[in-house]
C-alpha cells in the first residue's frame, strides 16, 4: 500500500485493522488521476467505500508530518442519508484516523443538539452529519463551513429518493466554491448525475466494479411457496442456515412489528428497525446485535439502509423488493468486503413472473428451490450437533462429573437428555404443506388466421387516450358484431387501425359514427403499421425561431375561432377525454360510394371508470326519473 502515497498514519491503521491490500475502489480513488479531483464513484454497498472516502481525503486534511491541520472549523464534512449509517462512518473515520489527533463530532436528527454544538465550538476538524441536523446546525450558526477543505456524499441516490436534495443544496451552498466534492453512490440515476453537474467541478468517474461483477460474493435463491407458508418458510431459513446474524426486510413498519411478535413466540432472538423507533431504541437493537443478545433483525428499507453488522451471512426478503436498485442494496447488507453471503426470496406462486422481471432487471441469477422443510431443518440441526467441537475434545476437569453420570445413569439416558438440551434452546421447525415447483413459462399462443379482411380507421389514437379494450367494445357495439368479426386493432399517435372480417365490413359502410368525436372510415388497401409518424422539420442552426420557445418561455395558446355555443359544449366534451381537431371541421358523411353512411346499430353502457369520455357510455334520457317516494309512505292530510 505504501506505493499508494498514503499517509504514514493511516498506513498504521490499516494495518491494525488488519487490511493487507486494498478493495477496488479504495484503489481507484487513490490513483494519480484521481489525486486533489471531485469525484463520483459507483460502486456496490460493501465495497469499502468509507475507508475509500477517509483515505482520498487524507491528503486535503493532514500535514507533511501526518498530523491533522489545526483549526477552529471544520476541515471535511461527510453526509449521510441516515442517523445509523452516519454513526457508522464516523465510527470508520475514528479508528482510520486515531493517530493524526483528529476530533471527530456527528449532527444526526434524534440525538441532544446542545451536546453536538458543543462538540463543534471545541473544534472539531470531521463532521459526520445526516441532512436535516446539519441544516439545522448551520441555520443557527453553530456549524461554520468557510474553511471547509472535502465534502463527501455517502449514499447520495439514497438522499435524493428521501427528499433530501434542498438540504443538499443549501449545506454545499454554504461551503466554499473551491473545496472538494466526492460523491458516492451505489447506483447512478440521472438525478445523482445532475447533482453531480450543479456542485461539483471536472469530476472523475469511477465505476469500481463491473456490472458483470457487481454483487459476486452473494449467492441468490429465489423460494416458491404457497401463500399461508410464507412466514413458516422463513422461520425454517432461519433455523437451517443458523447465521451468527441474519435480516429480514419487510415493506411497511406494520409487517415488521406482525413478524417481530410471531419470531418471538418462537423463540427467535430479534429485534426490530423502523422508522418509528427513538434513536435510543434505534441503537439498542444495533448493540444487541452486536454483542450477540439478538441474531436476526427485521427491518423496512429505510431504516436498514447502510448498517454493517458482523457476521451477516443471510438477507431474506420477507416481501419482493419494489425495484431493481432496492434489491441491490438489501442485498448488499451481506457478501461485504471479499465476505460470502445469501440472498433469499420468499415468492409466493402468485408474485412468481414480478420477481422474475425483478432479477432479471436487477442483472442477478437466482436458484429456485423449494423452501427447507421440517425433516431437513432437524437432519441439519442433528449434523451439527455430530459435528460439535465438544464431542471431540477430552474430557478434562469434567471427567469426574462424566463417570458419575455414567455410574448413576445408562449412556443411553445420558445421550437422551443430551439430544432433549441441545432441542431445547431452538425454535421448532415449522411444518409447511406440499412444495409447488414454479410455473413453467406461458407457450405463445398460436396466432389465428382471420381470414378475408376490410381495413378501417378510427379518428382517434394515443393522444385521445385511445386503447384497444376501450374501442373493441365500441367498434362492436355500433356495427352490431361480435369481437370474432374483428381482427388487429392498432393504436398510433393521432389514429388508429380496425381490421373488420369482409362479411360483416357492409355493416359499417364507408363511414361511420361511432361516438360525437369518433369517427370510421373505409380505407382502400391496408395501412403501413410500420411506418413512422411524420414530424415538422426543424429550424437550422443560426436562424431565428417564430416562436418565443427561444427566449426561454412557453409558447402561448393557439387562439381559437369564436364558435356557437353548441360547437363550444362538443369541444369541452372532446376535452375531457376524446380528440377533436382545434381547427378541423366536424366530419361529414359521404352520400357517394358502393356503401352509403349507416348510423350505429345500438350502444350499450358499459363500467366507465377511468375511460376517456368519448368511451364512455351515456346516461338515458327516454324515461323521466320517478320522484323518490318517502321512506314513510305517502303523506296522510292534516
Amino acid at each position: 500500500m505504501t506505493e499508494l502515497n498514503i499517509p504514514a498514519p493511516l498506513q498504521v491503521a490499516l494495518a491494525d485493522k488488519g487490511y493487507e491490500s486494498l478493495t477496488s475502489v479504495q484503489s481507484a480513488v487513490l490513483a494519480p488521476e484521481a489525486q486533489g479531483r471531485d469525484v463520483l464513484v459507483s460502486a456496490q454497498t460493501g465495497s469499502g467505500k468509507t475507508v475509500a472516502f477517509g483515505l482520498a481525503i487524507g491528503a486535503d486534511l493532514l500535514d507533511d508530518a501526518g498530523q491533522m491541520l489545526q483549526g477552529m472549523q471544520p476541515l471535511a464534512l461527510a453526509i449521510a442519508p441516515t442517523r445509523e449509517l452516519a454513526l457508522q462512518v464516523a465510527r470508520e473515520l475514528e479508528w482510520l484516523y486515531a493517530g493524526t489527533g483528529a476530533q471527530i463530532a456527528t449532527c444526526v436528527g434524534g440525538m441532544d443538539y446542545r451536546n453536538e454544538k458543543r462538540a463543534l465550538q471545541r473544534g472539531a476538524q470531521i463532521v459526520v452529519g445526516t441532512p436535516g441536523r446539519l441544516r439545522d446546525h448551520i441555520d443557527r450558526g453553530s456549524l461554520d463551513l468557510t474553511d471547509l477543505r472535502a465534502a463527501i456524499l455517502d449514499e447520495a441516490d439514497e438522499m435524493l429518493d428521501l427528499g433530501f436534495r434542498e438540504d443538499l443544496e443549501f449545506i454545499l451552498g454554504a461551503a466554499p466554491v473551491e473545496r472538494r466534492t466526492l460523491m458516492f453512490s451505489a447506483t447512478v440515476p440521472s438525478a445523482i448525475e445532475k447533482l453531480a453537474r450543479d456542485f461539483q467541478r471536472d469530476a472523475l468517474r469511477i465505476a469500481a466494479m463491473g456490472e458483470a461483477r457487481q454483487h459476486g460474493d452473494i449467492a441468490y435463491r429465489a423460494y416458491t411457496v404457497t401463500a399461508r407458508d410464507r412466514e413458516p418458510a422463513i422461520f425454517n431459513l432461519l433455523r437451517i442456515h443458523e447465521a451468527p446474524n441474519a435480516i429480514v426486510f419487510c415493506k411497511t413498519r406494520a409487517n415488521v412489528n406482525h413478524l417481530l411478535a410471531r419470531m418471538s413466540n418462537r423463540g427467535f432472538k430479534c429485534v426490530a428497525l423502523s422508522g418509528e423507533l427513538s434513536q435510543q431504541e434505534r441503537t439498542h437493537a444495533l448493540q444487541a446485535l452486536r454483542d450477540g443478545r439478538a441474531r436476526v433483525c427485521i427491518a423496512t428499507d429505510v431504516a436498514a439502509r447502510g448498517i454493517d453488522l458482523p457476521g451477516l451471512e443471510l438477507v431474506i426478503h420477507a416481501d419482493l423488493p419494489t425495484n431493481p436498485d432496492t434489491l441491490l442494496h438489501r442485498s448488499g447488507r451481506t457478501g461485504r468486503a471479499g465476505s460470502k453471503g445469501i440472498s433469499a426470496l420468499i415468492v409466493p406462486s402468485s408474485d412468481y413472473r414480478r420477481a422474475q422481471r425483478l432479477m432479471q432487471n436487477a442483472k442477478v441469477t437466482a436458484e429456485w428451490l423449494d423452501a427447507p422443510t421440517a425433516d431437513e431443518v432437524r437432519a441439519r440441526d442433528d449434523q451439527r450437533m455430530l459435528d460439535h467441537p465438544a464431542l471431540s475434545e477430552p474430557a478434562g476437569d469434567d471427567a469426574p462429573l462424566a463417570a458419575q453420570l455414567l455410574e448413576q445413569f445408562s449412556a443411553e439416558q445420558v445421550a437422551v437428555a443430551f439430544l432433549k438440551m441441545w432441542r431445547e434452546g431452538r425454535p421448532a421447525a415449522e411444518e409447511l404443506s406440499e412444495a409447488h415447483a414454479p410455473p413453467a413459462p406461458m407457450a405463445p399462443r398460436p396466432q389465428r388466421e382471420f381470414g378475408p379482411s376490410i381495413w378501417f380507421t378510427l379518428s382517434v389514437g394515443h393522444s385521445g387516450r385511445a386503447e384497444a379494450r376501450w374501442l373493441l367494445p365500441k367498434v362492436c357495439d355500433a356495427g352490431g358484431i361480435t369481437r370474432d368479426g374483428i381482427g388487429a386493432i392498432r393504436v398510433k399517435q393521432d389514429l388508429s387501425y380496425i381490421q373488420i372480417a369482409a362479411e360483416q365490413a357492409a355493416r359499417f359502410g364507408d363511414f361511420m359514427e361511432i361516438t360525437p368525436e369518433v369517427t370510421m372510415r373505409r380505407m382502400e388497401g391496408e395501412p403501413d403499421l410500420d411506418a413512422q409518424p411524420e414530424r415538422a422539420p426543424r429550424a437550422p442552426r443560426g436562424e431565428t425561431r417564430t416562436d418565443n420557445r427561444s427566449e426561454g418561455r412557453k409558447p402561448a395558446p393557439r387562439a381559437k375561432p369564436a364558435t356557437a355555443d353548441g360547437d363550444h359544449q362538443s369541444r369541452v366534451k372532446a376535452a375531457r377525454g376524446g380528440w377533436v381537431p382545434d381547427d378541423g371541421a366536424a366530419a361529414e358523411p359521404r352520400e357517394t360510394g358502393p356503401h352509403p353512411a349507416v348510423k350505429a346499430w345500438k350502444k350499450k353502457s358499459s363500467a366507465d371508470a377511468g375511460k376517456p369520455a368519448w368511451a364512455k357510455g351515456k346516461p338515458r334520457t327516454d324515461k323521466p326519473s320517478a320522484p323518490k317516494a318517502h321512506r314513510k309512505g305517502p303523506r296522510q292530510p292534516g
